[in-house]
């Protein structure tokens, strides 16, 4: 593995270990100051016991959701074949099945797990982009499957919602007793109260610097998957130019409004870049063929988005 890849991954590896122990940490305080130890830490028990066992949301539900189509080898040959690749380079058991989302704005996701996984992907990505920045972005989708980070930000989220949860429930238990407060017969830590209005605020910044992480270490797996980076920066580029503000291309036309980096889910898309043109030199192996124009029975063109019965928006 080329020297640049490794220390990427290894960075990305221990930053991932300290923001998730950060989380937990969080959460452990918050729930103990509320619940107690004891309750606590059956909490915490069955939370990584509900992460493990029980089963995750049916995709079936969420790709009904979605409307979204199975995209099959008689539709996308090249599509559907270049995603096999990328799953055995990646060492999964099975490849992902594909699904397409009548979208206009160009985006991909993945859900489940390595065993049983599933990438989705919008008309409007496959408008845009060609086959080789396409390769490049299945194979961050192939990348977060393979990493496991569905289930890395799963179990971040639910500690995030255990901390709401406890905050909620702090300033709950707080009011009713405010007049005991106020006349001197209970005592309150004032830096537990502290603690339960700012936690979930603070939950929510690290989880947003959990997602980022991830997001660099699927762009390096995806880099030595394909031996292209090339075709992610691509890709990277072309997304960043599309998926602009719609009032930033009113008001500020060719600009773009500065967000800070603490708010944003996603690296922004130059740090992203400059990474994986580090690991552009140093990348070896065999890139996955460029695919052809998709040969399929779709038109992927998308219908105007529409309000539907209960108001469901698409």
């Amino acid at each position: 593995m080329p020297a640049v890849s490794t220390r990427h991954r290894f960075i990305n590896l221990v930053q991932s270990a300290l923001l998730l122990g950060l989380m937990a940490m969080i959460a452990w305080v918050s729930m103990t100051a509320v619940v107690g130890a004891e309750v606590g830490l059956l909490l915490a028990f069955g939370m990584v016991a509900g992460l493990i066992f029980a089963p995750n949301l049916p995709q079936d539900f969420l790709l009904s959701a979605y409307q979204a189509e199975r995209i099959t080898g008689r539709d996308a040959p090249g599509l559907v074949a270049g995603i096999a690749e990328l799953a055995r380079r990646a060492d999964l058991p099975r490849a992902p099945k594909l699904y397409r989302v009548s979208s206009p704005l160009p985006n991909a996701f993945a859900m489940g797990s390595p065993e049983d996984s599933t990438i989705c992907v919008t008309d409007g990505l496959l408008q845009l982009l060609d086959g080789r920045e396409l390769v490049g972005v299945l194979a961050h989708e192939v990348g977060h499957i393979a990493n496991r980070d569905l289930w890395i930000m799963g179990l971040a989220d639910m500690m995030s919602r255990l901390v709401s949860i406890a905050s909620w429930l702090g300033q709950f238990l707080l009011l009713l007793n405010l007049p005991l407060i106020s006349a001197g017969a209970v005592y309150v830590p004032w830096h537990i109260v502290a603690l339960l209005i700012f936690a979930p605020t603070l939950m929510a910044l690290v989880q947003l610097g959990l997602s980022r992480t991830r997001e660099y270490d699927a762009d390096r797996a995806a880099a030595e998957l394909t031996g292209d980076p090339e075709g992610l920066m691509r890709a990277l580029s072309k997304l960043e130019r599309r998926v602009g503000r719609f009032w930033e291309e009113i008001f500020l036309p060719g600009r773009r409004i500065p967000e800070p980096s603490l708010l944003r889910t996603h690296p922004p898309t130059q740090k992203r870049i400059n990474r994986l043109r580090q690991l552009r030199a140093q990348t070896r192996g065999q890139a996955v063929p460029i695919f052809a124009p998709l040969a399929t029975k779709y038109d992927f063109t998308s219908t105007p988005p529409k309000f539907r019965a209960l108001g469901f928006y698409w």
